[in-house]
């Protein structure tokens, strides 16, 4: 891994990461899947969100899965590559620049998705402890009552938490490429960012309108 940036010239390579993270986060997959096989414009089906849920309300698990694994993959992918070649702190940067992108991409005048799977294959990339976690919150409340939001909101409650109990334990990062106390600062963020995108879901859910799993 390449020796940290010195924060006196910093900035450019960061801004750099975050422009290059966007544009790779900013890219539809749902919406460019489902146009490809001729299920229609998702941003008019069910939700309107371009994300694997809304997608999977296509009634192709097979789009909706693929959807989930590019989205969270972009995430991933920049993050590692920035890892990889500057370090954490452009890692990071990059990851973050994904997770705008997707929410508020340029193609689509700033109306993205939610986020969820972006933001799960940030943690997974970014410290798989801490991931796994959220991971396993997700599918454990996505199973007890059947809602995507629900899991997600409580998921990225979780990956911040886990990631300073973890610091505070001293326990072993196992080549993860973020420590966890920088990692509790980069999920905090996430949260934040995804709760914001699931303002709609939380009013819905209050007044028992929000479709569970697989309901249109």
């Amino acid at each position: 891994m390449p020796d940290p940036i010195s924060w006196s010239f910093a900035w450019p390579y960061l801004l750099g990461a975050f422009g290059a993270g966007y544009l790779a986060g900013s890219i539809p997959f749902g919406l460019i899947l489902t146009l490809h096989a001729d299920k229609g414009d998702i941003r008019k089906i069910g939700s309107g969100n371009i994300g694997a849920t809304n997608v999977l309300r296509t009634g192709s698990k097979g789009l909706a899965l693929a959807t989930l694994i590019l989205d969270s993959g972009k995430g991933a992918a920049v993050l590692l590559i920035g890892h990889w070649t500057y370090g954490p702190d452009i890692g990071v940067a990059a990851g973050v620049g994904a997770l705008f992108g997707h929410l508020f991409p340029i193609w689509l005048r700033f109306n993205g998705g939610k986020g969820v799977a972006t933001a799960i294959g940030l943690l997974l990339a970014g410290n798989w402890p801490v991931g796994t976690a959220a991971c396993l919150i997700w599918l454990l409340v996505a199973i007890m009552f059947r809602y995507s939001s629900v899991s997600a909101l409580a998921a990225m409650i979780v990956a911040p938490v886990c990631a300073k109990v973890l610091g505070w334990a001293d326990a072993p990062l196992l080549s993860s490429p973020i420590a966890y106390h920088q990692m509790a600062e980069f999920t905090a963020l996430i949260a934040v960012l995804i709760w914001f995108r699931h303002a709609a879901n939380i009013r819905r859910l209050l007044t028992h309108e929000e479709p569970k799993i697989g309901e249109t």
